[in-house]
């Protein structure tokens, strides 16, 4: 007989997911709609006798099939519309699709170029590889051919694709960035399905100019949000791609996202004297430099300093151009400085003229002139630490407020021959008081560094926690002693000494990126200064409604309603307009489109008509049920349905349609859930409550928002590039659809990165398979079990299931799928094994073993369904569909009584098995006495006491009497200990502290210990089943008074809720 294949168990599971999901669409078990006008006209009742429930998670980017972490957020927002269900909802979860912006338009570009270098099917690319790998082998291993830079270790785009499992031949057609949007929806459609999305597909669309019905709704949202003056037209910086020739928002970038611009004051520091090396390093660019003032320009963030000038550093490495201003100015910074300065009009163009190159070190020894600086000139010194990256590469050096610089200025003093510098150019140079400080005196940077004894510019840490201190106090506390300013905080001083430098000309303003930004195109983004649309977020009335918004919102975390709280602080303008890419124009101005993370925050509420409209023509090129065009669709019909206007008095569209759209928006909104990662929080969601705030009144606010951390694959940090990726697909076909799912609620619930495990998904195969077994078993032999009234155990196990029956419905409401998981499945099916082992003699009985079966598969439907749909019709035999029958309620409330009983009996069990394990461990070599023998006839006493002993009740009342509003207080609690003579006992203060504990814990009720159980009765009908399990000949249960002599020792070790025992082998 053939080896059943390994993936055997698997393999039977997956068979269960294409049976549900015919059943699902015979039924059309998830297309959901609102109760229409004619079926209930009233609006007023209408969620109290038919509730709703509205979820949905950021639509995915059409560039690609969706990841596990795609699937991980999803699964929250599935588990959440599936639990709804139960709960007698009607459940929506819609998904649209993303397209808009520059990824895709990126990409196709791509193609393009790598079409013109290898041909339409990429037929050259190995003729180069190969001929770039002969002519590197023959003439110089060392050095790089020309193919090479075509060919070498590049991942082509064509390639990306081929790894997404596109034929080669196919390839070309996404040279079409509208290609990409008509082949990924499907796709992920797919995909989506295969892992048990409950989606209503009829509501899925493409967003951009591609779907018409989309197109309209944005124009109608943009045109509204600048009727409300929401949308403005002005000058402003923004991040910003040259190569693309357009602002880079969040969404278009390959690093970077959440980046913003930095203002600083730009210092124009004039040349007075180069240096010699200088001289000699520029002589071949005099004809360039000809009638040009040259100014050395530092950025800094502490302008209200600059009175403490004593020099400015440069990077002696680093590579510096001399960059045009204007016909009579140039500056001399890093590129990467000038690039950013060439689009904020600083420069008289947007060209980048370079007048001459010159390294660091020859700068060092130029005399310049540092405005308001007190003394009248000063020198160009070297500092290693400068960075290319941040700044322009050139550092005004004020010792009296900087640490570092004071620490670099310190040791170029004391060694400038090691420093190649003259002593004269640091020589006189002393820290100037500028700002005056409460803890640190006029001259904080030369006291922090006395303090956190920094001798040198290498004690980076040191340096470090003295800049923090250094800027903190001065900003915030801080006087100014110097200057124009005197007597004025250094809050109210800095604005007005930028001001200052500004109007005298010594200063200019200057942004670049707070860090590095890469657009998908591969440019490295600076800062520009654009006359641009945007939207005025921050605008303080906006402001206030989206702070009510939050407050009145439900964020399931504190961390998440932290992290918004602190983006509303500090979000103001955003760019809502770009030049180039995907998307739908601008109405007003159409050599713009809207942004990507513009027209993508209120298609929640399209989500509710998209189906009438569309019908499941997901680019909205076939007219849906409503039977209405795009062209119909006015702002006052966008209006109407969305209830923010009176009903249109020039459409066509009939009444009763407008009517029925709106009924699907009405009933629908606002929006329950919405689940996306954290990453999302400063951007997306945080525009997604804006807006909402903005166009739709307080009653059609969201209700929700939970946030996730990334997902981690086997503990560690998804990624192409080192093959620790999984997609959605791989997931399903790997480990099977349900098994994926149970990994995924299993993965993590808090906003910490989450983590999907290998072992967790095999273990849910696992676990499935195992409880269908026996689900199939016990329900074929079902007439064989046991009928009539319950015992002790059936009692147990019946209230075990309601207790946790309630625990997994409190995690499915607070969205906490571990948990539940933990409560529901993995407790449930202990619980299950400990009433089948102490049925062992009696066997189980019939109802509750129907009962565990039936709840195990409601409870594991949510997470489950293609499993759980199975078990109801093909194992339980019901009727209808599982995704529509009721969340499973308790049979009686909890039985705490019985719990505490179970645990009593559970924990002296155990009690007794560890006691005799550990007589069974004799020492080697050394005789025993009256050797026990476990497997020889034995017998067990248990005593029961029925009171504490005195000193325990004496402890306990000193307690009580020192015990107010939640606090104890120890020094009277130990006088009275003391003098009542308790202390005596070594057993009192241990006894003290842990009871203590437990006040602390479960609050002043604990202080009264009575039991609310009977132990002698609860183990009288126990005993018959501890005989079993502990192998017991005889069991004698007696309380402390009726013990024999022989037994006091034993007995006196008793106390309520935890029995003393003896045990020993009977005579033979």
């Amino acid at each position: 007989m053939a080896e059943a294949p390994k993936t055997a168990k698997r393999d039977a599971l997956r068979a269960f997911e294409g049976e549900a999901r015919s059943l699902w669409d015979s039924k059309k078990a998830f297309e959901v709609n609102a109760p229409t006008i004619e079926e209930f006209p009233n609006t007023e009742d209408l969620h109290k006798v038919h509730p709703k429930f509205m979820a949905c998670m950021p639509f995915p980017y059409m560039n690609g099939r969706m990841h596990l972490g795609h699937a991980f957020t999803f699964s929250k927002v599935d588990f959440c519309t599936g639990y709804e269900r139960m709960k007698g909802k009607r459940a929506l979860l819609p998904q649209g699709f993303h397209c808009t912006g520059m990824p895709i338009k990126a990409c196709a570009d791509k193609l393009k170029r790598e079409m013109s270098m290898f041909g339409k099917n990429f037929e050259k690319y190995e003729e180069l590889a190969l001929a770039d790998k002969l002519e590197k082998t023959e003439i110089n291993k060392n050095v790089k051919s020309k193919v090479a830079a075509k060919t070498g270790n590049v991942t082509y785009q064509f390639q990306i694709m081929l790894s997404l499992g596109i034929d080669i031949t196919e390839i070309h057609k996404f040279a079409d960035p509208y290609y990409w949007c008509e082949f990924f929806p499907p796709q992920t459609i797919s995909d989506m399905t295969a892992f048990g999305a409950k989606v209503d597909w009829r509501r899925s669309f493409i967003t951009t100019d591609a779907n018409p019905y989309y197109d309209s709704f944005v124009r109608w949202q943009m045109r509204k949000l600048r009727e409300m003056q929401k949308i403005k037209f002005g000058e402003r910086y923004t991040i910003y791609s040259i190569v693309d020739g357009q602002p880079c928002m969040d969404h278009d970038r390959a690093s970077g996202e959440a980046v913003g611009p930095q203002d600083y004051t730009g210092i124009k520091m004039k040349v007075l004297e180069w240096s010699k090396p200088a001289q000699d390093a520029l002589a071949q660019y005099t004809d360039a430099l000809k009638g040009k003032t040259v100014y050395l320009v530092a950025a800094t963030l502490r302008p209200e300093t600059m009175y403490g000038q004593t020099n400015c550093f440069v990077g002696p490495d680093l590579k510096y151009g001399i960059y045009q201003v204007n016909d009579t100015e140039a500056f001399l910074c890093t590129e990467r400085a000038a690039r950013n300065m060439s689009q904020q009009k600083i420069f008289a163009s947007t060209e980048i003229i370079k007048l001459a190159d010159i390294k660091g070190s020859p700068i060092v020894g130029t005399k310049i002139h540092a405005p308001m600086s007190v003394y009248p000139s000063v020198y160009v010194l070297p500092m290693e630490t400068v960075l290319a990256t941040k700044g322009t590469g050139v550092v005004t050096s004020v010792p009296s407020d900087s640490p570092d610089d004071f620490a670099t200025l310190s040791d170029l003093k004391k060694k400038p021959e090691y420093y190649n510098i003259e002593a004269a150019w640091v020589e006189g140079y002393e820290p100037i008081p500028i700002i005056e400080t409460a803890n640190y005196g006029n001259l904080i940077a030369p006291k922090l560094c006395e303090i956190k004894k920094i001798n040198s510019q290498k004690d980076k840490n040191q340096l470090a926690e003295a800049k923090e201190i250094a800027y903190k106090e001065a900003f915030y506390q801080g006087i100014m002693c110097y200057g124009e300013f005197t007597g004025t905080k250094v809050q109210d001083a800095k604005p007005k000494v930028r001001e200052a430098l500004l109007k005298s000309g010594e200063a200019f303003v200057y942004n670049e990126p707070e860090s590095l930004v890469m657009s998908r195109s591969g440019d490295e983004c600076v800062v520009a200064l654009l006359d641009q649309w945007y939207i005025d977020y921050g605008e303080e009335e906006w402001l206030a409604k989206t702070k009510k918004c939050l407050a009145q919102m439900n964020t399931y975390t504190s961390e998440t309603r932290n992290q918004f709280e602190a983006v509303l602080d500090w979000l103001n303008k955003w760019a809502c307009a770009r030049s180039f890419g995907l998307g739908t124009k601008l109405p007003w101005d159409e050599q713009f489109l809207v942004e990507s993370l513009s027209d993508s925050t209120i298609y929640m509420a399209y989500y509710t008509v998209a189906g009438l409209l569309q019908g499941g023509s997901v680019n909205g090129h076939q007219v849906g049920p409503a039977g209405v065009k795009p062209e119909q669709l006015t702002d006052a019909a966008w209006d109407y349905i969305f209830k923010v206007g009176p009903a249109p008095k020039d459409t066509d569209i009939p009444e009763s349609t407008l009517a029925a759209l709106r009924r699907e928006y009405e009933y629908f909104y606002p929006l329950d859930l919405r689940a996306s990662g954290k990453d999302l929080i400063p951007n997306h969601l945080t525009f997604f409550m804006y807006n909402h705030t903005a166009i739709f009144p307080e009653s059609m606010w969201p209700r929700g928002v939970r946030s996730n951390g990334h997902l981690m694959l086997d503990s560690k940090k998804m990624s192409k590039s080192t093959g620790n990726f999984m997609t959605m697909s791989d997931a399903t076909i790997k480990y099977g659809a349900d098994a994926t799912r149970l990994a995924l609620a299993d993965a993590g619930d808090t906003v910490e990165d989450a983590n999907f495990e290998d072992t967790t998904a095999n273990a849910a195969i696992l676990r499935l398979y195992t409880i269908l077994e026996w689900s199939e078993d016990q329900v074929s032999k079902a007439d064989t079990l046991r009928t009539g009234e319950f015992n002790f155990y059936d009692k147990i196990f019946e209230n075990e299931m309601n207790k946790l029956l309630l625990a997994t419905e409190a995690a499915y409401e607070a969205t906490y799928y571990r948990e539940a998981l933990k409560y529901g499945v993995y407790e449930m099916q202990a619980a299950k094994d400990a009433y089948q082992l102490a049925c062992t003699v009696n066997g189980m009985h019939k109802d509750l073993v129907m009962r565990y079966i039936e709840v195990q598969s409601l409870v594991l439907a949510p997470i489950t369904p293609h499993w759980s749909e199975h078990m109801w019709g093909k194992v339980l035999k019901k009727d209808g569909l599982i995704v529509d029958a009721r969340f499973p309620k308790a049979t009686a409330p909890v039985d705490r009584a019985l719990d505490e009983a179970t645990r009593y009996v559970r924990k002296t069990t155990k009690s007794i098995r560890d006691a005799e394990l550990n007589l069974l461990k004799k020492k080697k070599g050394k005789a025993v006495v009256n050797e026990f023998k476990a497997n020889e006839p034995k017998s067990l006493k248990i005593f029961v006491a029925t009171k504490f002993p005195e000193w325990q009740e004496g402890c306990l009342a000193v307690l009580k009497e020192n015990y107010q509003n939640g606090v104890f207080d120890d020094a009277k609690i130990r006088t009275e200990l003391g003098a009542q003579g308790l202390l005596k006992n070594k057993k009192a203060m241990p006894f003290v502290q842990e009871q203590k504990k437990i006040v602390n814990r479960d609050g002043p009720e604990a202080f009264n210990r009575t039991l609310i159980f009977n132990e002698v009765e609860t183990l009288e009908k126990a005993k018959e089943e501890l005989k079993r399990t502990l192998g017991f000949h005889t069991v004698q249960i007696m309380t402390q008074d009726q013990c024999a002599e022989e037994d006091t020792k034993a007995a006196e070790s008793a106390v309520p809720g935890v029995p003393s025992f003896t045990f020993k082998n009977e005579a033979a």
